[in-house]
Order: C-alpha cells, then structure tokens, then sequence
C-alpha cells in the first residue's frame, strides 16, 4: 500500500511542513521524527507559495468590489492561514529584544504568553505594511504574492538548517538537529531554478530576502547568542514585507 512505501515518506515531509507553517485541516498522523522533520523542509518553499496563493486568490475575489477590499482580505486570509503564527513569533521577538536586558531575561520575555507595548506595535506595522503595499502594488498580485511567500521559506529553510539556536530542546532546535541542509539545498536549488525559468529579475527579491535574514542573524546573534521559534517567525513576517517592496521596485523600474 502507499502509506508503507518511500513516497510516503515522502508524503510525510509535505504534511508536516503543511501541520508546521499553516492551520490547514490536515487529519493525517505524522510522526514528529528528525527524518520527517529534515524533509518537511524541502517543502517550505511550496507551502509558502500556498500561503501566498491563498492570499492572491481571496484578493482576486474581493478586488473585484476595490484594491483597498482586495488587499484586507487577503491579508486576512493569510493570517488565517497560517494562524497568526508567525505574528506571534514576531511580537514575542520584538518584546524581548526591544526590552534591552540581558540574553537570560531576553529569552523569559520571549516565552512569556503575555505580549506588550513593542509586540503590540509590531503586529500592527506588519498588518499595515503589507495592506499597504498590496493596495499599491501594481501587476500579477496572486504571483507577487505566492512569490513572496515562497521567498521567505526559502530563507527561512536555510537559517533553520545552519544557524545556531539559542534555546535547546525547543522547537527550532528540533529542526535544527534533524540535519535537514541537504533538503534545504535541493529545496532552494530547484526554487531557484524556476525562478529562472519564469524570470531571472524575480531572482532580486529572493536576494533582498536573503540579505534581510542575515541582518536578522546578527542581530539576534548578538542578543541572545542564535535563534528561537519566535525570530524564525518575525525573520518570516519581515521576509515577506522585504520581498513584496522588493516587487513593487522590480516591477516598476526593471
């Protein structure tokens, strides 16, 4: 049968990258071990351009009555999507490293389930931000977006597999452990390549994407000493934001 075969496991990787990144209603029982975790990376990439997708469809089905109804809904319909999730990991990021202690305290605030002032505020720019950019976005909006989306798991994928973490036995070292560089690599590359093949220019926001998590990685090297779930999160929300401009550049001067 298929499910005790290769593909399976194949199948497995996909799902879990589905149960991790999004809320879509996917029953099917996974084991949560390092060979379907190392795999599940291979699929980020896909499940971002899924999540972007969703977003470009709903935006499709509401622009019909204006661009400023598109754009909320679609941003709604994300959020949706994936939860809220990596909001949450960027409003925890921004209340302990906006806190200014030391790595200990930094990392108490973060697990804290309260969220504050800079968490507060840093929801709200991020919701705004991108409402903003899509109701001014010019072209293919579902494309942009399945694109950016895609762009910020890519890059997620590859500080997942060789950044170090600050917190260990948590999630993020979960998947750090499971040595998934080598799906990270194949993920990327075959990423890549289409990009290529649909247009080497959408290749400049996959860079500023890229360019934007390495800032991210000093930073947080510097505040707490690697990552946690919560800044893969805000590297995600603040991914997607750099490679959405990064469209509205591309598309209107190349």
């Amino acid at each position: 049968m298929l499910w005790h075969t290769s593909e399976d496991k194949v199948i497995d990787g996909l799902i879990l990258a589905i149960q991790f990144l999004t809320r879509l209603p996917i029953k099917k029982q996974v084991d949560f071990n390092d060979r379907n975790l190392s795999k599940s990376i291979f699929f980020f990439p896909l499940v971002g351009i899924i999540i972007g997708g969703i977003g470009g469809l709903t935006y499709c089905i509401f622009g019909y009555l204006n661009k400023e109804m598109g754009s909320f809904f679609a941003v709604l319909s994300m959020i949706i999507v994936t939860g809220g999730l990596h909001l949450d990991g960027l409003s925890d990021t921004a209340d302990g490293f906006y806190s200014y202690r030391d790595k200990e305290r930094i990392l108490e605030i973060m697990k804290d389930s309260r969220i504050g002032a800079f968490g507060v505020i840093a929801i709200i720019l991020d919701i705004l931000m991108k409402y903003i950019i899509l109701s001014s976005l010019e072209g293919n909006i579902p494309f942009i977006l399945a694109l950016s989306y895609g762009n910020s798991r890519v890059v997620i994928s590859y500080i997942m597999s060789v950044k170090k973490v600050s917190r260990k036995n948590g999630l993020g070292d979960m998947f750090h452990s499971s040595n998934p560089q080598r799906y990270a690599l194949f993920g990327g590359i075959i990423y890549v390549l289409i990009l290529i093949l649909l247009d080497p220019k959408y290749l400049i926001p996959l860079l500023f994407s890229f360019i934007m998590g390495e800032i991210i990685t000093r930073v947080t090297y510097k505040k707490i000493d690697g990552f946690t779930g919560d800044v893969y999160g805000a590297t995600i929300e603040l991914g997607e934001i750099v490679s959405l401009i990064t469209f509205m550049g591309v598309i209107r001067w190349i």
